[in-house]
């Protein structure tokens, strides 16, 4: 692997190829389309400082996904948000996230999960993650990751089906 060795064009070619999944994926998970492209540079840098760690070429979207995902995790500790401790108890949903309206988007409903429910989610549905992929990729317990998941579903299903959406479909 060309890139591995130092070689600028093969990483840029590399980076023409993956950018554009890296970024929607760290959109999907702030909620901010300019947050989520800062993060995605963050993570290529990241790739870049760290490439010759990486053993096998094929291994690489998924070596990508994974410093994209400790990326985001940076950031949201950061933010003062602890990932691996939050329960039912300890953070009420976004509320800065748009208020729901009639047109209720899956990005806007995601926005209000607590940050470790939206990162399983995405990663699940988004990225086809299995659960235990989830877990390797985010180092949170299985069972945690599963946890999140549920819970996640649940506040979604919630979202989809607040009465303010029902009273704007009469």
């Amino acid at each position: 692997m060309l890139a591995r060795e130092g070689d600028d064009r093969a990483f840029g070619e590399l980076v023409r190829r993956r950018q554009a999944q890296v970024r929607m994926l760290l959109r999907r998970l702030c909620g901010e389309p300019a947050l989520g492209d800062d993060l995605a540079q963050d993570a290529f840098v990241r790739a870049w400082q760290s490439l010759r760690q990486l053993r096998e070429a094929a291994a690489f979207g998924p070596w990508l996904r994974r410093i994209a995902v400790s990326v985001w995790l940076q950031h949201a500790r950061r933010k003062q948000v602890a990932i691996e401790a939050l329960d039912d108890h300890d953070l009420p949903a976004d509320s800065s996230a748009p208020p729901i309206g009639q047109h209720l988007e899956v990005h806007e409903a995601l926005a209000r999960l607590r940050p470790a429910e939206r990162l399983c989610l995405v990663l699940a549905y988004s990225e086809g993650l299995s659960q235990t992929e989830i877990a390797e990729a985010t180092g949170l317990p299985l069972g945690t990751v599963k946890s999140h998941m549920t819970r996640g579903m649940g506040r979604l299903r919630q979202l989809f089906a607040s009465p303010i959406l029902k009273g704007a479909e009469s």
